[in-house]
């Protein structure tokens, strides 16, 4: 009985994590219409599983539930948008300016060896280049978060990684969103040399306008719902 109770725990879980990600990559675009039935088919887990993991889902803002349309991906806006941008500037910044203050070497590190993993992935998919790189994701998203590592304020840092989180799926359209190339690299570059020197003020206005970018590059896309 146990063993079965520890089988279908896992295999919420694994589902969890399965919708989670295709959720934060657009893969499960926003406004989709999510069947429990066909979720738990394709996934290979019951339907209570599925359900529990659409309920967690919701409760971190990435699915909508209502009582006559079922399950939907949550829908994207332009005004929610520049809501979530502005409010992650904010805290995100926060974060940065007590990191900078409390970091030590060990930080430093951390900055510097999040930077080259990430520089030595490629930022497309190798298939489609239309698309991130999911390994490039994971890394760039362990970047951001070792730049303010030093955060002695944890409700600060739950607030950031929902935010980080929340503002993903618009990164992940804004991808497509213009012709000419964005230069990444040297925007985080500039972001950890920024950090490492000390300078507050510098990395937080680099950190602005490295995330205003990715909301004007969404705002470009004729409809971003």
């Amino acid at each position: 009985m146990l063993a079965a109770v520890r089988k279908e725990q896992n295999l919420t879980e694994g589902a969890y994590s399965t919708l989670r990600a295709d959720l934060l990559a657009c893969r499960l675009p926003p406004g989709q219409k999510l069947s429990i039935a066909s979720l738990a088919t394709e996934l290979g887990v019951s339907l209570g599983a599925v359900r529990e993991a659409l309920s967690r889902l919701t409760a971190e803002g990435l699915v909508t539930a209502s009582t006559n349309r079922g399950y939907r991906a949550a829908p994207v806006s332009e005004s929610e948008l520049m809501d979530l941008t502005s409010t992650r500037i904010e805290i995100e910044s926060a974060c940065m300016r007590r990191a900078i203050k409390l970091g030590g070497v060990d930080w430093e590190a951390q900055i510097v060896s999040a930077h080259h993993r990430m520089s030595r992935i490629p930022e497309r998919a190798t298939d489609d280049l239309r698309l991130i790189n999911d390994v490039w994701a994971e890394a760039h998203r362990d970047f951001h978060a070792a730049l303010v590592s030093a955060c002695d304020s944890p409700w600060r840092i739950r607030l950031r990684e929902f935010l980080y989180d929340q503002t993903e799926r618009y990164r992940r359209l804004s991808v497509p969103a213009l012709p000419e190339k964005r230069d990444l690299a040297r925007e985080h570059h500039a972001l950890m040399d920024a950090a490492l020197a000390r300078d507050e003020d510098l990395a937080c206005r680099l950190l602005s306008e490295h995330l205003n970018i990715t909301a004007w590059r969404v705002k470009a896309l004729p409809d971003p719902a």
